[in-house]
């Protein structure tokens, strides 16, 4: 089990830990009830926090951020002599810890994508792990929540028993949900985004190779070339230049944490 603690990545906390300790910590805290944000941060998701600040805070805010990409397991090698052993991806996350759950007899609620594709994913989680007990789910509503709607949704996971939510929203906005439930659900919440798609099988992951040689974007932008065109052909040489102008100490990027200004963006 691996916990080296948390480093900054262009002003974002990302931990470097092991799959074992992440869910491990999950655990713990669904047994407990106890409050665990977590997010798997890729470079898009690194992205988000550098170029907003306020969205930096709520990242710094949350329990939990694991190397999701390659680049960001790297980022703490050069930046911070933290060599890990494998990136804490995502998708494989979700399956360890739906493993974990099924093995334990804890619950969990899925929160996000679309009906059809929700169906699917928790479909073959229950397949794969017969032992897991889904408290309930609901697909996203694709818009913000009213106050109320944000209660009454909070009340709803809280009425199902769930010891987690897995939560499908896409990057940032899943990160703002986590950070902004943590505390009106007191139980781990997992945004981890794309496992939604790839588990229920509505969109196919990249192959291992692409994968250990941190070329996962290329794969998705073959994929999904109009949506994802910005993310990866902007985001990604920004995201070396700014790690580059860290490491040779020509920028310094000091986390900061959530202050209480942030506002409530209630995404659904």
């Amino acid at each position: 089990m691996i916990n080296e603690g948390k480093y900054p990545i262009l002003g974002v906390n990302v931990h470097a830990v092991d799959y074992e300790f992440a869910v491990a910590k999950i655990v713990s805290a669904a047994k407990k009830k106890h409050p665990c944000s977590v997010s798997a941060l890729a470079v898009h998701g690194v992205m988000t926090g550098f170029l907003d600040p306020v969205h930096a805070r709520r990242l710094n805010g949350m329990d939990l951020i694991v190397p999701d990409g390659q680049p960001v397991r790297w980022a703490l090698w050069w930046l911070h002599q933290k060599k890990l052993p494998d990136r804490v991806y995502g998708p494989n996350l979700t399956l360890r810890v739906a493993q974990a759950f099924a093995e334990r007899g804890l619950s969990i609620y899925l929160y996000g994508s679309k009906p059809e594709t929700l169906s699917r994913f928790a479909q073959n989680l229950k397949q794969s792990f017969p032992g897991l007990i889904i408290a309930g789910m609901e697909p996203s509503k694709f818009r913000r929540l009213t106050e109320g709607e944000r209660i009454e949704l909070a009340d709803r996971i809280q009425a199902s028993g769930a010891n987690a939510v897995f939560l499908g929203l896409g990057c940032p906005r899943q990160e703002v949900w986590a950070y902004e439930y943590r505390n009106l659900l007191n139980i781990p919440i997992l945004a981890v985004g794309a496992a939604f798609d790839f588990h229920a099988g509505t969109l196919p992951q990249a192959p291992q190779v692409l994968q250990n040689l941190g070329l996962e974007w290329l794969y998705r932008l073959v994929q999904e070339p109009k949506r994802l065109w910005r993310r990866y052909v902007l985001l990604n040489p920004l995201y070396v230049w700014n790690v580059f102008l860290q490491y040779v100490g020509l920028r310094k990027f000091i986390p900061v944490r959530p202050d209480g200004s942030e506002k409530i963006e209630s995404y659904g």
